[in-house]
């Protein structure tokens, strides 16, 4: 008895909770400590974890803040290095995922089994964009792409970069995406001459994706894509719309594969272990009953996990299946609480850079709120089973809202009443006839088709009435990102709330969660400025607003791959900042690294007013000439150029040179926006309106390019602070060299989004005030923040290499 009250405290609740914490704590510094303080750390904080003692929780978290220093710091060694640059290589490896195809790539995951020239890659995996041939199909008429199949050996020509993401508030972190997936670079295929299947596909990956075919095959109608994401986890086929319209109705966790999932399948297997051995009383000779059905589900459960792709969600379900199995097999009672601690301990000691992921907060915050606010015990009566799922629906749309709200931005508005018909219709009766319909087809092949059908039937039935509610403008409840302690106060303000009657909750949690969900928006007042320049990679895309107006100063170029930028960059930064959508929109010029975001963006606010340069292919836009000029809020905006009458001359510039330049003077200081323009828009532009240049903050021409910023041009701006939008190690070049040396001579600061993120620029009462998105949200997997630490070069030198080195 007294191993058993000190092992229970050493897995129990407490510590489990204590090591999240430390957990949580590791992935919120800025900056790693050293690895041989981790170790250390790890090392003696263990000791203190197992030894019986009353500060055993506070060495549990303290494990588990130098645990994951130490998983950080192995995972970022596993990446490529920070700084180095592009190589070409040729690699052979595994298809390790379901490849997603488009008209223009394919993405996929790939894990490296051997390379020649670049051994270090052996069995990392890598992420891989294969872009549609050019010129048209290779390899005898056949683009090489459309065999590509998960599970399959490929010989590739690749060329391999580090992890490197755009950095915007409110956007998608690539680098953190590439930490939790354990990716250690991203990769293109560079010859597809050179590239060849080595074995066929074979193994689960490719089970999953011929099953995922045959449900697209025999059902043989568009809601096939749902059930491919119900029955195995394959998301593929949903569209950016599909995935807009399911987070404003608040039922992307029913698509995912849940845990709910995974209990099905888990008490599925329970019930027919049960029902053999109660046809084959003999068999309860050799093993009881009751084992042999908990761990038939721990079985089923782990299996499907596997199958779903290992999902947060579905292991944490299957883990806690297992601990339960395994306590019912040892005849030891385990609470369901017990069960999750020990599944939290079980997921995070092996991987704790786990709390990165928001399935991991959803999911066991979600069973946590429901443990603690829920009575135990199986409800008597249909009446009682309502209430409970009622109360159930109920707390967890209050409890999880504040960990939507801090995770994704916002929150469904009719999430709560769209949930409580939906999750028992998709749950209790699509979900499993998904699930039947491929445990048929795994048996027999065409067996699943008629589970499938009726899925997909009740499915489209039900989704054809939610999808009006989807549409409506208001159904998502976007908020502006509130400060770091908000979330904490909300989520105490939340258990504030969920306390028994006559605790004083009302008042006391309302006040709590009002900085997260009502967060203060500063903005500019009469005659100031607020300039964003996006990160955006190659190209431009800048958001200028005054007191009560905003314009968008170029849209970036069309996203490579997933997502479209306008979702992944200059909405959610909108969403970020707390601002509506501008309304009117100006194009420098037309082409694709400039408007290339244009298209989605009109199908997003169809009411977007357009300037561009006269002659463009631009469908219904305004005519954007010298001498249209207009004030907004005491902020004057002018454009010097293309005159009317102007002509580019020939050659591959031309339209760079008919790029529209906007002046935006307030009274803090000028803002000036020249495009793309080179020495021939630059000598115009000096020779016509040479007094009007001067400003205290440049976006330099075409992205600092060579062929711009010439020095009688950039004596005459002479900024403060010239901005370069450009992507990181572009093939371009830019900015050049000699380009930011000019400009830092000049006397002004130069700053790349490809260094810096997205960067805001203030121009009001308190002077020009700035801001570097990679800086104001430092985080220790930062690409740009290593690669500046591992640089060998004095920061003398680094400062005259410019941004780009």
């Amino acid at each position: 008895m007294a191993a058993d009250r000190t092992l229970s405290p050493l897995f129990g609740p407490a510590c489990a909770a204590a090591l999240v914490a430390g957990a949580l704590v590791c992935v919120l510094l800025p900056v790693l400590p050293p690895l041989w303080a981790s170790v250390a750390a790890t090392v003696v904080a263990a000791l203190g974890w197992v030894l019986r003692w009353r500060g055993r929780a506070v060495a549990a978290l303290l494990f588990g803040l130098a645990w994951t220093c130490c998983h950080g710091y192995w995972a970022m060694q596993a990446q490529l290095p920070a700084g180095s640059a592009a190589r070409d290589v040729l690699v052979r490896g595994q298809v390790i995922d379901l490849p997603k195809e488009t008209p223009a790539h394919t993405r996929f995951e790939f894990r490296v089994d051997a390379s020649d020239a670049m051994p270090t890659l052996r069995g990392k995996r890598l992420q891989v964009l294969w872009h549609a041939p050019r010129g048209g199909p290779t390899d005898a008429g056949v683009d090489q792409r459309r065999r590509l199949h998960a599970g399959a050996d490929w010989q590739l020509s690749l060329r391999v970069r580090p992890p490197r993401s755009r950095i915007n508030p409110g956007g998608f972190d690539g680098e953190r995406h590439a930490l939790l997936r354990g990716l250690a670079g991203n990769a293109g295929v560079r010859d597809s001459n050179s590239t060849r299947q080595l074995r066929p596909a074979h193994g689960l990956p490719a089970w999953r994706e011929r099953t995922s075919a045959a449900i697209a095959r025999q059902i043989a109608h568009p809601s096939a894509r749902f059930i491919q994401a119900l029955a195995l986890g394959d998301t593929r086929g949903l569209s950016d719309v599909d995935w807009a319209q399911l987070r404003a109705l608040g039922l992307t966790h029913l698509i995912a594969i849940s845990g709910f999932h995974v209990g099905l399948v888990a008490g599925f297997a329970a019930l027919l272990c049960s029902a053999l051995w109660r046809s084959r009383p003999g068999l309860a000779r050799f093993w009881p009953r009751p084992q042999a059905a908990a761990c038939a589900a721990a079985v089923a459960a782990a299996g499907y996990a596997v199958v779903a792709g290992s999902e947060l969600p579905t292991v944490r379900t299957a883990l806690m299946i297992a601990v339960l199995a395994l306590a019912r097999v040892a005849r030891r009672p385990v609470t369901v609480a017990q069960g999750l601690a020990l599944a939290a301990l079980a997921m995070l000691l092996p991987a704790p850079l786990s709390v990165l992921s928001a399935g991991f907060w959803l999911s066991f915050g979600g069973v946590l709120w429901l443990l603690w606010c829920l009575p135990q015990g199986r409800p008597k009566g249909f009446a009682a089973m309502l209430r409970g799922a009622l109360a159930g629906q109920g707390v967890a749309s209050v409890a999880l809202l504040p960990l939507a709200v801090a995770l994704f931005g916002g929150s469904a508005r009719l999430g709560p009443l769209v949930n409580l018909p939906i999750i028992p219709l998709w749950s209790l009766l699509v979900v499993p006839l998904a699930l039947l319909g491929t445990a048929l087809e795994a048996l027999r092949t065409g067996a699943g088709q008629w589970p499938w059908r009726t899925a997909a039937w009740v499915f489209e039935a039900s989704w054809q009435l939610l999808q009006p509610l989807a549409e409506h403008p208001q159904a998502m409840w976007w908020l502006a990102q509130g400060p770091a302690w908000a979330l904490p106060a909300a989520l105490l303000g939340v258990f504030w709330w969920l306390l028994p009657r006559g605790a004083g909750a009302g008042l006391a949690g309302s006040l709590l969660c009002l900085p997260l969900l009502w967060p203060a928006r500063s903005g500019p007042q009469q005659g100031e400025l607020e300039l964003v320049v996006h990160d955006v990679g190659q190209g431009a895309a800048v958001l200028l607003r005054t007191a009560q107006h905003a314009l968008w100063y170029d849209v970036g170029p069309p996203a490579g791959s997933g997502s479209g930028a306008e979702e992944r960059m200059l909405l959610p930064t909108l969403r970020a900042l707390g601002l509506e959508p501008p309304a009117q929109l100006m194009i420098s010029h037309d082409h694709l690294d400039h408007s290339g975001n244009l298209v989605a963006l009109r199908q997003q606010l169809p009411g977007l007013d357009v300037l561009a340069p006269q002659g463009s292919a631009i469908a219904t836009a305004g005519s954007c000439q010298q001498g249209l000029r207009w004030q907004w809020d005491g902020v004057d905006f002018q454009v010097l150029h293309p005159p009317a009458a102007f002509l580019a001359v020939g050659g591959k510039g031309a339209d760079n040179e008919a790029s529209c330049v906007l002046r935006v003077a307030g009274a803090h200081g000028v803002v000036l926006l020249p495009g793309d323009i080179g020495r021939q828009g630059e000598q115009a532009l000096l020779a016509g309106a040479a007094d009007m240049l001067r400003a205290d903050v440049v976006l330099v021409p075409h992205h600092g390019s060579g062929g711009s910023s010439t020095p009688d041009w950039v004596k005459a701006v002479a900024p403060r602070l010239a901005l370069v939008s450009a992507g990181h190690r572009n093939h371009f070049g830019h900015p050049k060299r000699d380009v930011v040396r000019r400009w830092q001579a000049a006397g002004a600061e130069v700053l790349s989004t490809a260094e810096s993120g997205a960067i805001r620029v203030w121009l009001g009462a308190q002077g020009l005030q700035l801001r570097e998105q990679r800086i104001h949200a430092a985080r220790w997997w930062d690409a740009a923040g290593r690669a500046r630490s591992a640089a060998i070069l004095s920061p003398i030198e680094q400062a005259a290499a410019g941004p780009e080195g």
